[in-house]
């Protein structure tokens, strides 16, 4: 099997990167926009979540807490795994 093909057939992929940003709505002072962009395996694939204001809250809380972050691209899902309680 190439590596090409072996690269398209992983489905669940590990967080690397965050990149969190804020864009100003289409009138100053309007509400703005969130999105997060999910760097996988060091740059091998992206994928850019767009929460609401209060989601990109409980994301940047996940990400910062789980001492791993996974990313299901097909089902597009943010698994983080060992979150500490308390």
């Amino acid at each position: 099997m190439s590596e090409q093909n072996v690269e398209q057939n992983i489905q669940v992929r590990r967080v690397t990167n965050v990149q969190a940003s804020w864009t100003e709505g289409p009138e100053r002072g309007a509400p703005g926009h969130f999105t997060i962009q999910l760097i996988m395996d060091n740059g091998a694939e992206e994928y850019v979540v767009a929460p609401t204001a209060e989601d990109a809250k409980v994301h940047i809380e996940l990400l910062k807490r789980a001492e791993t972050v996974y990313f299901d691209m097909t089902n597009k899902v943010l698994i983080p795994s060992n979150i500490p309680l308390g």
